[in-house]
């Protein structure tokens, strides 16, 4: 197995299109086409997870934040920390991938595991990312429908939240009048016809549309495909930041935060009081999620957990909802699970192992008086 097939297996459940436009997830170091050996899986890349790799030979690096975030100006392989780094992989002959904000956006990615951790259920995107699909509409004989939206189907439209192979089919009449140079499937050239066509509806993501129009083309009876391309304002089903679910039973506001405690394995973190004394619908944002804390509200959640809140965010949500920082890395380490989980779900040679980097990268330390 190559590296390359372990990247279009993440990048099929965490696509690199839905991710925030700077940012720069996949392939950061390394080649696409190595011969798999071991996998190492981490939050972030530095030297002790280069030389566990080395010790455990892995060739391939899996982390979520990129190493490679601002573009390189120089390599000071002296002084400058990524550049020592960007040496000992090259010299190891590792390579290093990266999902990042496309790990934030996907199903059972940062956000969904951060809300298992927590034990919550009916979890749901907080917010989707909106106008990222188009509607690609096609013109078909009848006899050719099923054909037709299975190849549209199988180039992966059709898709809408939990369904597949989704679509609207609308019968109808098409006319034509073909030149003496053509060859209609239905009719006659050089005289105007009218025949039978079914109106094939099929919602398509953005990064998805060309793969989808090729296979389309390829098993269409006609000479000349008649099809169109809406784009939509709709909200993606599929993708989005954040998550929101309910616990078993609501809790106090002590028993919520002895469980955030206990289900994070922190003891210290900070937050501001709500306006309610029972938790029962939790709103989360693995990493920096400050931004969508009027979504978490409109929720109708009781509280929202995130990290990286500053003290006038803090301010901002004091008597509205419950707002913890829970910290950045604790809620996104527990990502990893679900990348190994998927991973295994393709690993053919069972002599490959993946291995989840045994320390810590976090480089926030707590005083303890």
């Amino acid at each position: 197995m190559t590296t390359k097939k372990v990247f279009e297996h993440i990048e099929n459940w965490a696509p690199k299109e839905i991710s925030w436009q700077r940012d720069n997830a996949g392939l950061q170091v390394g080649s696409s086409n190595s011969e798999l050996k071991n996998i190492m899986l981490c939050l972030d890349v530095n030297e002790n997870v280069i030389r566990e790799a080395v010790l455990k030979k892995c060739n391939l690096i899996i982390s979520h934040h990129p190493l490679l975030f601002n573009p390189v100006k120089k390599l000071d392989f002296h002084s400058d920390k990524n550049s020592k780094i960007i040496r000992k992989l090259i010299k190891n002959d590792i390579t290093l991938y990266s999902a990042h904000t496309n790990l934030d956006y996907t199903k059972d990615g940062v956000s969904f595991e951060l809300a298992k951790v927590l034990k919550l259920k009916n979890i749901k995107f907080l917010t989707n990312i909106r106008s990222n699909q188009y509607k690609l509409i096609v013109f078909v004989p009848p006899d050719s429908v099923e054909k037709v939206a299975e190849a549209i189907f199988n180039a992966g439209g059709g898709i809408t939240g939990k369904y597949r192979n989704c679509s609207f089919r609308a019968k109808g009449e098409g006319t034509f009048f073909g030149s003496p140079d053509t060859d209609p499937v239905r009719g006659e050239k050089s005289r105007f016809e009218k025949v039978d066509e079914v109106r094939l509806e099929v919602k398509v993501d953005k990064w998805k549309i060309d793969k989808a129009i090729q296979k389309m083309k390829e098993v269409h009876p006609y000479e000349e495909v008649a099809f169109d391309i809406y784009p939509l304002d709709n909200s993606n089903d599929n993708y989005g930041p954040g998550a929101v679910g309910e616990l078993k039973e609501s809790m106090d506001i002590k028993s919520f935060l002895d469980h955030i405690s206990k289900s994070l394995k922190i003891k210290n973190f900070r937050y501001t009081a709500g306006k309610k004394d029972k938790i029962k619908t939790v709103a989360v944002c693995g990493g920096s999620g400050f931004e969508y804390l009027h979504d978490a509200i409109k929720a109708g959640a009781d509280t929202y957990v995130t990290a990286d809140i500053k003290y006038h965010n803090f301010q901002e949500a004091e008597g509205k909802i419950l707002l913890i920082d829970a910290g950045h890395y604790e809620t996104e380490i527990h990502s990893l699970n679900e990348i190994e989980n998927k991973l295994n779900q393709i690993l053919e040679n069972k002599e490959i192992k993946i291995f989840k980097f045994n320390g810590s990268t976090n480089p926030i330390i707590f005083y303890n008086n």
